[in-house]
């Protein structure tokens, strides 16, 4: 009796570790939903697809490009909020308090732009920063066109409130900003001029600032002009209203050939068109300028980008041609140099902010002779000191508002966040 129950306990025994082990995976084979396997990957990834079809495992070499596009992840269940269905604002932890103020009147002056508000805004998280809003104590920030509305500390609340009266109680005017940029192969200008400057601390590296008096910063211009290596790139005189965002701009495309594109022919035999691609090289220059109630100071955060080719790397490349005869086929790798600046200053209205960007990327082309040619004798790389001067030029209805832009360039208004 016992030999025969330790025979039908031995058999259960087996039943079970068979049933187990079938319902475990194979060495290289995933589990789908469904309990039955795939073929697993070499790293072991797997993709889900967003319909709710079972996963598929995936290989780098085994699936094309579009394939992989096919595929996506399987979106998350959604969460389940602490609390809800409320109008009522969360306890105010550290006293925050609701404050509503009222920007119509400033709103309704500003045209040209969808969202006047959103310049309130920007210059809100620009004194306070981004973070504070996003970590203790609870905190919220939203606008209309009409009201923005504040939910936050007694101390934050006189910093936002001190930021919107810049634009209800400052001046509701359109004021002219003049922008000049201009660069020269050599940085030695600063010889005969450098103790004219008073400077200004900047925190990106390479970067260099003064303020000038206007009568001073005219002289330098006047002698930058009598040297054979300047080149004056745009100086368009921008109408903002205050806290707008201006954009002027100098692209030019630069077309190259950037690969090859297979193409079936008849015959099973195989075909190659040019892939062209395409690189906006010149400038880009976002200014955002803030005056004071009294209009005395001006505060301005400067936006730049300098993308320019200096050469393309020629590639050849050898590809299978009709009847098994290899084509050599010249493809082409752009040589890029770019800038970036982002700085925010704050000056004296009745003086000219000069900035220099150091020995960069030229925003624009090679420097040509008398005669329309290519200088011979010019640098290298297309390299220069490019140097930015602004300057507040009054009240628009006042000011004598000259061209818009020089040659090439192109003024765009925008509401660009930064």
């Amino acid at each position: 009796m016992y030999g025969r129950g330790a025979s039908v306990g031995c058999l259960l025994l087996q039943v079970v570790l068979w049933r187990a082990a079938a319902a475990q995976p194979t060495p290289g084979t995933l589990p789908d939903a469904n309990g039955s396997s795939l073929p697993a990957a070499a790293g072991g990834e797997v993709w889900r697809a967003s319909d709710g079809s079972p996963p598929q495992a995936t290989s780098g070499a085994s699936l094309s490009d579009a394939s992989l596009d096919a595929l996506r992840v399987r979106p998350a269940e959604a969460a389940v909020p602490l609390r809800g269905g409320s109008s009522d604002l969360p306890r105010a932890d550290e006293g925050q308090v609701w404050q509503q103020y009222d920007i119509s009147v400033y709103t309704s002056r500003v045209t040209g732009s969808e969202h006047p508000e959103q310049a309130v805004i920007d210059w809100i998280l620009r004194e306070t920063g981004s973070d504070i809003w996003f970590r203790p104590p609870l905190g919220l920030l939203s606008a209309t066109p009409t009201t923005v509305s504040v939910y936050h500390t007694p101390a934050m609340q006189q910093v936002v409130a001190e930021v919107i009266g810049r634009f209800v109680n400052g001046t509701q005017d359109p004021h002219v900003l003049g922008l000049r940029v201009v660069a020269v192969d050599s940085p030695n200008w600063r010889s005969a001029f450098l103790h004219r400057l008073r400077p200004v601390s900047v925190q990106s590296a390479g970067i260099e600032a003064w303020l000038v008096s206007k009568e001073d910063a005219a002289l330098l211009v006047a002698e930058l002009r009598r040297r054979v290596d300047f080149r004056e790139h745009s100086a368009p005189q921008l109408v903002f209203h205050n806290g707008q965002t201006q954009s002027i701009s100098n692209l030019r495309p630069r077309i190259y050939v950037k690969g090859l594109r297979t193409r079936p022919q008849e015959g099973g035999w195989v075909g190659y068109d040019v892939e062209r691609g395409q690189i906006q090289e010149g400038f880009t220059l976002q200014v955002s300028p803030l005056l004071s109630q009294d209009e005395r100071t001006i505060d301005a955060v400067l936006k730049c980008n300098i993308d320019q080719v200096e050469r393309l790397v020629p590639v050849t490349v050898d590809v299978p041609g009709f009847g098994g005869q290899a084509q050599r086929i010249e493809i082409q790798v752009p040589q890029v140099a770019s800038w970036r600046l982002h700085e925010r200053f704050r000056w004296p209205a009745n003086q000219v902010l000069l900035m220099s960007c150091g020995v960069v990327a030229s925003p624009g082309p090679e420097r040509q002779s008398a005669w329309g040619l290519p200088n011979p004798f010019a640098r290298t790389g297309n390299r220069a000191d490019a140097l930015l001067l602004i300057e507040v030029l009054g009240k628009a209805s006042q000011a004598l508002i000259g061209p818009a832009t020089a040659a090439g360039g192109t003024v765009v208004p925008t509401n660009a966040r930064y």
